[in-house]
């Protein structure tokens, strides 16, 4: 009888046990302490590249050393910037040593190495070595990338840091460009880049690297505005032999003329030389922004692959009647022989940065005695305004093209803002133009109070709209209707729709159109 009672009660003092260590198990868990993180999930990654990351190698000579120190002073900084020239043999010493010009060495002899190209050139031994010496004379501490040029070479090093970025130095990398004529890429090798132009190698490549550069290739002769004024979308990273093409700005020299685009290149080096196209249908314009260069005005509409086409302003290098050192490595379209068939072209002034707000200004360059269209014929000087072009590693993998609107009221004045295109945008200034011409189609809309003129943005103008919107309004502040007050009396209204970011770049703008009107 006793255990018929207590058989009952098993079952209910083992659900009581599991509760008793189910609880236990749960105090334990909330009180155990943390382990902490394992070590090699707290070691510091390397830190990004920056110039400091780079050595600059630069091939040059005793005797052209100091016809071409100049292009080395536009963008070697003693301070910030890690270069060494290689000579072929000393100079003269000098008791007062330049101390903008970086350091010099004298490369290793190469007599000793045969050499038996009838065409080429003995030279080519020792500027093949450079490679080797820069990474066996050099301190090369703290080196990610060597890069290797000539004495005529600019690079714009902040453009080089951000392309350079979005590679593993650790990796085998030979980074650089083939030439821009057929003929030489040919004869030396499709993947081979020329060191006239520039070229980068890894630290872990260079370590197992011996000479791997014949002689440096020029490519084109005479004027390369034709080049300039359609570069692609990737960076500008350098500019070669330079001493044998024309200079680059009008009644410049070819030193002042680079010194002028650095003006542009200091205040946006991202940006410079970056084409865009924008449309102007009231007037039938077409314009080509090569930013911190040039800006082409067209007369009539064009379509953008032929404009993104390298006019042949510029000749072959090798002046032979070889039809192979006519050909070119990218598309090419003629050069009208005739200045008033020719796009009207404006030259860059100067460069403006206000915070991350810039603006340049382009004055036209006269050619002959044109008949043009009246809006081409008034049209004096042209203002650009655009954000910094600051892109990040990903940004840069990916380039897109960006897009531009022209204020359609102008006379001696062209304004242009550039900006990030929409998202299912094609082609530039698409519900920028149609907004305006509508504002300006109906006169009474100037009459509307504030909140039906609140309507009519919110149902024409996306968001990221409003800032052009703005910028329009504002532009034509001067354009009254009969019987209405000035347009700019609703300043301070339109202030209170405007986002705080969309009334500052407003109001810059109305202060650079003041300053023009005022001169």
């Amino acid at each position: 009888m006793l255990i018929s009672k207590l058989l009952p009660r098993t079952p209910t003092r083992i659900k009581d046990l599991f509760l008793l260590l189910s609880s236990l198990l749960i105090l334990y868990l909330l009180h155990r302490p943390i382990p902490p993180t394992p070590y090699l999930l707290q070691l510091p990654t390397s830190p990004p590249t920056s110039l400091h990351h780079l050595l600059f190698s630069i091939a040059s000579s005793s005797r052209s050393l100091p016809s071409r120190s100049h292009f080395l002073r536009l963008w070697h900084s003693p301070n910030t910037t890690r270069t060494y020239l290689f000579l072929d043999q000393p100079t003269v010493p000098d008791p007062y040593p330049d101390p903008t010009l970086p350091p010099t060495l004298v490369s290793s002899p190469t007599s000793s190495f045969p050499y038996s190209f009838p065409r080429g050139s003995r030279s080519a031994i020792r500027i093949a070595r450079i490679v080797k010496e820069s990474v066996s004379r050099l301190d090369t501490s703290g080196v990610r990338w060597f890069v290797f040029g000539d004495d005529d070479t600019v690079f714009f090093t902040d453009n080089l840091v951000r392309t350079l970025s979005k590679y593993d130095p650790e990796e085998w990398y030979y980074i650089g460009s083939g030439s821009e004529g057929y003929e030489p890429n040919m004869s030396n090798s499709f993947g081979m880049a020329f060191g006239g132009g520039g070229f980068a190698i890894s630290a872990s490549l260079a370590r197992v690297l011996a000479g791997v550069l014949d002689s440096c290739l020029v490519d084109a002769r005479g004027d390369i505005f034709g080049m300039l004024s359609a570069h692609p979308l990737s960076p500008l990273l350098s500019l070669h032999h330079l001493d044998h093409v024309d200079p680059i700005f009008p009644k410049m020299t070819r030193t002042n003329a680079l010194g002028h685009l650095f003006k542009a290149v200091n205040v946006d080096p991202g940006r410079v030389l970056q084409q865009t196209v924008c449309y102007d249908r009231s007037n039938s314009l077409t314009v080509s922004v090569a930013w911190g260069y040039a800006i082409q005005v067209f007369e009539g509409n064009y379509y953008l692959p032929d404009l993104l086409r390298k006019q042949r302003t510029f000749s072959p290098w090798r002046r032979n009647k070889d039809i192979l050192s006519k050909l070119y490595m990218f598309d090419t379209s003629e050069y009208v022989s005739d200045p008033c068939k020719r796009p009207v072209v404006f030259f860059l002034k100067s460069a403006v940065s206000r915070s991350k707000n810039v603006y340049t200004d382009y004055s036209r360059h006269v050619v002959g005695n044109c008949s043009r269209t009246r809006a081409v014929n008034d049209l004096k000087q042209i203002r650009v305004f655009s954000q910094k072009l600051d892109l990040d590693v990903g940004e840069v993998k990916v380039l897109r093209r960006q897009c531009c609107d022209i204020l359609p009221s102008f006379s001696k004045l062209m304004v242009i803002n550039i900006r990030q295109c929409g998202v299912d945008e094609l082609s530039t200034g698409e519900t920028f133009l149609f907004l305006l011409s509508a504002i300006k189609g109906f006169s009474a809309s100037f009459q509307l109070p504030f909140t039906s003129l609140k309507m009519m943005m919110d149902c024409w103008v996306k968001p990221e709209a409003i800032t052009y919107l703005g910028l329009g309004l504002f532009g034509l502040k001067s354009i009254t209707v009969e019987g209405t007050p000035p347009l700019q009396s609703y300043l301070g209204q339109v202030k209170l729709y405007l986002s705080s970011v969309a009334t500052a770049k407003a109001l810059f703008f109305v202060h650079s159109i003041k300053e023009f009107e005022d001169r």
